[in-house]
């Protein structure tokens, strides 16, 4: 069972298999994507006893894993489109990776789609097609915006951008960021950073740039306009999801899948973190000799040690304007709801 602060009550409130990205609607419905066709609804989530999770709307492109809920709609984020979901009735607005990996991909090949609402702004984000590679699609490998039927890149040159999430108090974007492989021994750091704090569009710099501004050994590119991150987490923890909440972000963390490579002397652990903030900006910067400064364990209770011996790996994460967290697993499909204690509502 996973560790979680005494302050709150944690509560399994449904299954739904390969859970990812989850988003609430003001009513109390819990959305949920999934790495499937399906994406799935609870209703009266924050309920004493919410409804059994029920299929809500399918496609026909896989993994059904973002989700965002907004201006009486749920947004969606398939493998190779955007889409506006009323009633249970999908609406295309936008296509991503539309066009084809360059020649030569090693096929490391990220398939999600991200999406937040910002009011009216509809963010999203399109994972890279390899591990290291120069992408020849315009729209893989970005963070952009959906305006008029097209997806706008804002960002680029950024890996794997699972989780997105706008601060409330300053409507910035921050997104995360999974690195890649076959760099030195614990790098590259993996990062959580403020979009809106740099200049559009905004350059992450990799395949051959990471952390702050360092070259890819053995090649030449200069790196000294590639955004440097506000907030790091050491290599291989892959942030999927976050949101803010109770004075913070909350991002949670995947785990490795490498074991013991990469530098690695086991499996990096699997948990939710805290990242506490002050107008807008991290309480501590980064220390560039140790990413774990700037954060806190939240959840843990996931992983026996460095071993593969697992009981979870989070994935969606977000909250109501109550307190309450929601919490998403998509290695066993649970979603849990961590409640206050002291909020006593119901």
């Amino acid at each position: 069972m996973i560790t979680v602060p005494a302050s709150y009550t944690v509560t399994q409130i449904a299954t739904v298999s390969d859970a990812r990205e989850l988003a609430l609607s003001p009513g109390g419905d819990l959305y949920v994507g999934t790495g499937g066709q399906n994406v799935y609804v609870i209703r009266r989530a924050q309920s004493t006893h919410p409804e059994t999770a029920a299929v809500y709307v399918s496609f026909d492109d896989a993994p059904a894993a973002g989700v965002a809920y907004g201006n009486g709609a749920l947004y969606v984020g398939t493998q190779n489109a955007i889409w506006r979901v009323r009633g249970g009735h999908p609406e295309k607005i936008a296509s991503v990776r539309t066009g084809s990996p360059p020649a030569g991909s090693d096929g490391d090949v990220h398939r999600s789609t991200s999406v937040v609402l910002d009011g009216s702004v509809l963010y999203a984000s399109v994972g890279s097609s390899c591990n290291s590679c120069v992408e020849t699609d315009p729209t893989r490998a970005t963070v952009g915006k959906v305006e008029n039927g097209r997806y706008v890149p804002i960002a680029t040159r950024i890996r794997n951008a699972i989780a997105l999430a706008v601060d409330p108090s300053t409507h910035h974007l921050w997104v995360s960021n999974a690195g890649q492989d076959e760099l030195p021994a614990g790098h590259p750091y993996e990062f959580f950073d403020d979009v809106t704090a740099h200049t559009a569009p905004v350059d992450y710099g990799w395949p051959f740039c990471f952390e702050n501004r360092k070259r890819k050994p053995g090649t030449n590119e200069n790196c000294s306009r590639a955004a440097i991150p506000q907030v790091v987490f050491p290599a291989y923890e892959t942030p999927i999801g976050a949101v803010f909440a109770h004075g913070g972000a909350f991002v949670t963390l995947h785990g490795s899948w490498h074991g013991p490579r990469q530098g690695l002397s086991g499996y990096v652990p699997p948990r939710v973190v805290f990242v506490p903030m002050r107008n807008g900006k991290p309480l501590h910067a980064v220390d560039w000799s140790d990413p774990a400064k700037q954060w806190t364990t939240f959840i843990g209770g996931y992983q026996s040690g460095e071993t593969i011996d697992r009981s979870g790996r989070p994935t969606g994460i977000t909250a109501d304007s109550r307190g309450d967290l929601f919490l998403a697993d998509d290695e066993t499909g649970a979603i849990y709801r961590l409640r206050p204690k002291a909020s006593g509502h119901r």
